[in-house]
């Protein structure tokens, strides 16, 4: 574990701004530290999504590219992969949490946590390292995996302005699904099961637009396919990268992310408060 030392004579877990943000920046350090060191978590985030990318593409894109609305029947592959990556991306960022849980869970169960708790640092600063550090980790699992998108057929027609407001809205996600990945990280009873809990996470990109469209899915399915937090997302960088209709899906988005994440810190906070003490 990364040693820090602080001079502040401060209650433990409060402190101005300044100090917020220094002790935040801190525990980012500590939090990349450990992603170097342990790699294979990094690894899974990225190797899954990429083979389910070519999977789909390569076993199913003929058939399901050649269904699409409007798609050429000739050219089913290559219409799939567009139509898929955008749910590929958004499975990668909802993936990532499993690690960050993890993660966190360990710290709990060595006691880290809990010695954090004693010294002046700011409560939320130790859980928000967490989250940045998982997505910035998130951010460059996108990264790779919209690369192998591009090598196999993925053709964005987004411009300047597009490319960065989905970038935006990627890391939006990524930060708000962090912040739930930390709360199912202190929620699980041990480091073995901690990843169980985001597992649910992955399976709401398979149950929304990402892969095939909603109109396609048994009427009981379709109402929750539709309303669900992935649907929005996913529709939102899809119109951004290839210029479908975006509709309500950004406004949606964001307001989902704000959900999520606000969601996310209360229960990480509740249960640091009532859990480090222990």
């Amino acid at each position: 574990m990364t040693t820090i030392t602080t001079q502040r004579k401060t209650t433990p877990g409060t402190g101005r701004p300044s100090h917020v943000i220094a002790d935040a920046v801190t525990m980012l350090s500590r939090n990349l530290l450990h992603m170097v060191r342990y790699p294979g978590l990094s690894v899974f985030t990225i190797l899954g999504p990429v083979v389910l990318l070519l999977f789909f593409v390569f076993v199913f894109g003929g058939t399901l590219g050649a269904g699409l609305p409007g798609a050429d029947p000739a050219g089913g592959r290559e219409a799939y992969v567009a139509y898929v990556m955008p749910g590929i991306l958004l499975l990668t960022i909802a993936g990532s949490a499993g690690g960050t849980a993890t993660t966190v869970s360990m710290d709990m169960a060595e006691g880290i946590t809990a010695r954090f708790r004693t010294m002046a640092i700011s409560r939320a600063a130790v859980l928000a390292g967490h989250v940045l550090g998982n997505t910035i980790q998130a951010m460059i699992a996108v990264v790779l995996v919209l690369g192998v998108g591009l090598l196999i057929g993925f053709r964005p027609t987004a411009g300047p302005v597009e490319w960065i407001t989905a970038a935006g809205l990627l890391v939006f996600i990524a930060f708000a699904i962090s912040w739930l990945g930390v709360a199912m990280g202190m929620q699980a009873r041990s480091v073995e099961t901690a990843s169980n809990l985001p597992l649910l996470l992955t399976f709401l990109p398979f149950l929304s637009s990402g892969f095939v469209p909603t109109g396609s899915m048994p009427e009981w399915m379709q109402w929750f396919a539709q309303y669900q937090p992935f649907t929005p997302f996913i529709e939102a960088i899809r119109g951004l990268l290839l210029g479908t209709p975006l509709g309500w899906s950004p406004v949606l988005a964001i307001g989902w992310c704000v959900v999520i994440a606000a969601a996310g810190y209360a229960w990480s906070m509740a249960l640091y408060e009532r859990k480090s003490v222990r």
